[in-house]
């Protein structure tokens, strides 16, 4: 394979991932739209409804990445993906015929398990196909999966939300007695397992390890793992706990806008679909790649620590727009006010992948993607939706204050975020700072 073929090869490898992971957040934001119609008919509050974007999904998305990355560090990660994807949408399909809270529940849980099978190990075969140079640009299209997935279920699900609601489906075989929102779970889901097949395409890059590495078939011991990050501990607490926060204030405007829009300006979900959609698919892609591609030049050009510093710089401006936005009295300076945030708020999102892979050995590379997702994904998922919820529900005590409970989040998280990423930067006493692991070889 030349070297041309070679990279255009590698960047197929990240377009079929990042479909995989489009996919994943189509799956998993869909709800977001549909807040209104499940409280509705599971008679159920904010909170509970926070509980099912975030917390039911993250435990188990979170807690069992890690023993799903150890097999990735060294068993076949493209098969891992496949069936994590297989899993994810079957259980998406089964949130369409829960009855109550606590079977809806359960089905996001097994969403969140399906899911834990996919960024680690495609974090993983990114950057075994990608020189460091390029890992930036790479991870953050990569990331880009965030933001159209969770377009496209703007989109679609609005649209769907309204063509189902005018549908007759009593006749109709196993359908008749679903409601609108349950039916629109199990079309979302079941075509997905598509994509699962498409992963077979994709072929099992040669794991670039360090010289150090065991050469095995075996998977780094967890003891060596946890004494790297223990050396890296300034470094490694920055990203997890700076891009924690940030992610709780991106999360928070993922799982609360449409409702904002539905309840403060009373539009309709497709309004809500057509209009958000449109903004998380233009500015949201766009901005998780501007963030990829500034971090590479800003590399190229010798800045250190490239990704972190965009990373501080690109949230640093989104604050003032991601307190304005919900707090602006007219809906269309509102919507105005949301496209800055929303790229502003998505070009952090690959970069802290891109600092982790570059400072990790091969070997144990996964593991560590996994226990940042563990961390970002509890904080970050879990207590995103949540953090707006409690707001609303116990300072505010106002279903209509949710863009207050936004403001509120967004200037507490986003400046303690921002803080803690610049104080990585900073030496430890040993004099380590963030920094590129020189052994890594890439063909």
């Amino acid at each position: 394979m030349t070297n041309k073929s070679g990279q255009l090869y590698a960047w197929y490898v990240v377009g079929i991932l990042t479909l995989a992971y489009t996919l994943s957040f189509i799956d998993r934001q869909i709800l977001n739209l549909l807040v209104d119609p499940i409280r509705q008919d599971l008679q159920i509050s904010d909170t509970q409804i926070s509980l099912l974007q975030g917390l039911a999904f993250a435990i188990f998305y979170s807690v069992l990445g890690v023993p799903i990355a150890r097999l990735a560090d060294h068993k076949n990660r493209r098969n891992i993906i496949a069936v994590g994807i297989f899993l994810w949408c079957l259980m998406t399909a089964v949130c369409g015929l829960a009855r109550n809270f606590i079977q809806l529940f359960i089905a996001r849980i097994g969403v969140g398990i399906g899911e834990a099978a996919l960024s680690p190990p495609a974090y993983s075969i990114i950057a075994d196909y990608f020189p460091p140079e390029r890992l930036a640009r790479a991870t953050g299209t990569y990331s880009m999966g965030v933001y159209s997935g969770a377009g496209i279920a703007m989109l679609v699900g609005g649209a769907a939300v309204e063509a189902i609601g005018q549908l007759d489906i009593s006749g109709l075989p196993f359908l008749s007695g679903l409601r609108p929102w349950q039916l629109i779970f199990i079309i979302v889901g079941l075509p997905g397992l598509l994509v699962a097949a498409l992963m077979f395409t994709v072929r099992e890059p040669k794991r670039q390890h360090l010289a150090t590495d065991t050469g095995t078939n075996s998977a780094i011991p967890v003891r060596e793992v946890l004494n790297f990050l223990k050396q890296e501990g300034r470094t490694f607490a920055s990203i997890f706990i700076g891009f924690s926060f940030l992610g709780i204030v991106m999360i928070g405007f993922l799982s609360w806008t449409p409702t904002f829009f539905i309840r403060l300006h009373q539009w309709s979900a497709g309004d809500v679909g057509f209009n958000y959609g449109l903004i998380l698919l233009v500015f949201g892609t766009s901005g998780a790649v501007a963030g990829g591609w500034i971090a590479d030049l800003m590399h190229s050009r010798g800045v250190k620590n490239a990704p972190i510093k965009t990373s501080i710089l690109v949230s640093a401006i989104a604050l003032p727009f991601a307190i304005a936005m919900p707090l602006v009295s007219n809906d269309t300076l509102s919507l105005i006010m949301l496209a800055p945030t929303t790229f502003l708020l998505s070009s952090p999102v690959g970069l802290s992948a891109a600092a982790i892979q570059t400072i990790t050995p091969s070997a144990m590379r996964a593991q560590v993607t996994a226990l940042y997702l563990l961390v970002v994904a509890l904080m970050g998922t879990g207590f995103g939706p949540m953090a707006v919820a409690l707001c609303t529900d116990f300072i505010f005590a106002d279903d209509q204050a949710v863009g207050y409970s936004l403001a509120l989040t967004s200037l507490v998280l986003i400046p303690l975020g921002v803080i803690c990423l610049y104080l990585g930067l900073t030496p430890n006493k040993k004099g380590i700072t963030l920094k590129a692991i020189p052994e890594i070889s890439h063909g």
